[in-house]
């Protein structure tokens, strides 16, 4: 993720938890807020009580490689919050936790040729 497309400030994210609409299940919450401008902005929350060092490092790379992957309407600031179950699971129950919150919030784009989201 490129360090202009990332939140950075405490200010942004802050901004995102107060006026950000949310989606959640046990695995992630995620806050979502318009960003007018015409990239994603990605911030990621990976508290201590989720593991040690390795185990947080492990997730954030795991959240990072589902987003990368996904088609996500530009234009947003999003925020992904791992709860504690998030530590126990693969790469394919955090991206299916990842595209049922991104749909329920309408952030995905929808392939036109099948009707369906493009998203695994």
């Amino acid at each position: 993720m490129a360090k202009r497309l990332a939140l950075t400030r405490r200010s942004q994210y802050l901004a995102v938890y107060k006026s950000g609409k949310a989606a959640a299940d046990k695995l992630l919450v995620i806050k979502a807020l318009p960003n007018h401008l015409d990239a994603l902005r990605l911030g990621l929350s990976v508290t201590k009580d989720i593991g040690k060092a390795t185990v947080r490092n492990r997730i954030r790379r795991l959240l990072k490689e589902n987003i990368r992957l996904m088609l996500i309407k530009p234009g947003w600031d999003i925020v992904l919050i791992a709860r504690r179950p998030v530590a126990c699971v693969d790469y394919y129950e955090i991206n299916r936790s990842i595209t049922k919150l991104l749909n329920r919030l309408d952030l995905t784009v929808i392939d036109a040729e099948n009707g369906s989201s493009k998203i695994n």
